[in-house]
């Protein structure tokens, strides 16, 4: 690791904006379950249905409760997170135990002096909104839901983590990076584009799994440690990835709502949704630009380049709003959440993408029939 990594004791990092300072398997279950749903129009029916007084129809039930499912899911990876990485969360270490920080936080506060409290307000955020849309459910006579039999996987052993099994996994990932061009790019995956990952992040954890992962951070501030550096610039990179993809989530429900106080809802936490992948952009593109990088973490082989050199508009670190993008053909671009439709923002996308993100390696076959049953009817959800 470079000599002029950055502490937040030193120093803020690189930047910071003042608008920011204050498988297989899987598309085959969801390929039979959206069949079959869609196949004998149940759900299509229950909407046109007249419904009683303050009751919701089918398909902005099914919505909720498949948001409800996303951020139970968010939740429980989040709390992992801030579990090691949040403020006031970690009892000082084994490898210096007059610091007030352990390895993994200072790791990521070289990202961002305020990383901390930014993942412990993300946490809280998500934590809010499984319990307020369960609870609306439940207000408006619908089912709420609840993951606590899924709750079985193993989490990070490492001190500070509170040892409780977990919904999500977040120690074998296959990071999708490819959100990282796509935010930077004039086309539209709506209409076709794709894009090429920014790094290749596989087989990679996002968290210390065990105190090994802290071995070797032993100077002051503890720099110099390239491997826990190379797992918060992984988280880093998570984190983005995450939030993109509950941002489109909401833009792609928003446009199936029927009921105006649950529109209000779906607009009111994506817009939230929104702020925190605009954080983690500019958090993400610390990682891969001085004084941080370039370097490499010998024992996991992971390469954190400059993306400044040579400069590349498609993964330039300091442009971190939406570049405009194209629309629609004959329309000029425009700056906008993307991808905005149920092919690649919507509910069953992204439980796809959850599942060949790692997130979900070790589960049962009944979660994820459970999980993709909600985002199926979710996704055939229909204005009425």
């Amino acid at each position: 690791m470079k000599k002029d990594l950055l502490s937040p004791n030193v120093r803020r990092s690189v930047d910071r904006r003042s608008f920011l300072k204050g498988g297989l398997l899987a598309g085959s279950a969801a390929a039979a379950v959206g069949a079959g749903l869609l196949g004998n129009g149940t759900l299509a029916r229950a909407q046109a249905r007249t419904q009683e007084s303050g009751a919701l129809n089918a398909g902005d039930v099914a919505i909720l409760r498949f948001l409800a499912a996303a951020e139970l899911i968010e939740s429980d990876l989040w709390t992992q997170y801030a579990e090691l990485g949040g403020i006031g969360t970690n009892p000082p270490t084994e490898v210096d135990p007059n610091q007030l920080q352990n390895p993994y936080q200072v790791a990521l506060s070289n990202l961002d002096g305020d990383a901390s409290q930014y993942i412990s307000s993300n946490t809280a955020d998500e934590i809010t909104h499984a319990t307020f849309l369960n609870a609306y459910l439940q207000s408006r006579g619908a089912e709420p839901v609840n993951f606590d039999e899924f709750q079985t996987l193993p989490g990070s052993t490492a001190t500070g983590s509170t040892g409780i099994q977990r919904l999500t996994n977040l120690m074998n990932l296959n990071v999708d990076t490819s959100w990282y061009v796509r935010y930077r790019s004039a086309t539209n995956p709506d209409l076709g584009a794709t894009f090429p990952q920014a790094i290749n992040l596989n087989g990679v954890t996002a968290i210390p799994r065990s105190d090994a992962d802290f071995n070797g951070a032993r100077n002051a501030n503890f720099l110099g440690n390239d491997h826990i550096q190379a797992i918060a610039n992984v988280a880093a990179f998570h984190f983005g990835y995450i939030e993109q993809g509950g941002s489109s989530l909401y833009a792609a429900m928003s446009q199936k709502v029927s009921d105006p106080e649950v529109l209000e809802i779906t607009l009111g936490i994506g817009g939230d949704e929104i702020a925190h992948f605009l954080e983690w952009v500019d958090f993400a593109g610390n990682g891969v630009q001085p004084p941080v990088a370039p370097f490499k973490d010998a024992i996991s082989g992971l390469k954190f380049p400059n993306f400044f050199k040579p400069l590349n508009p498609l993964i330039q670190p300091s442009l971190i709003f939406p570049v405009p993008s194209e629309f629609k053909p004959n329309l000029p671009r425009v700056s906008i959440i993307r991808p905005l439709t149920d092919r690649f923002g919507g509910a069953v996308a992204t439980i796809k993408s959850f599942i060949a993100d790692g997130l979900f390696i070790g589960q049962s076959q009944k979660f994820l029939t459970t999980v993709l049953t909600l985002a199926a009817e979710a996704d055939a959800a229909v204005r009425s």
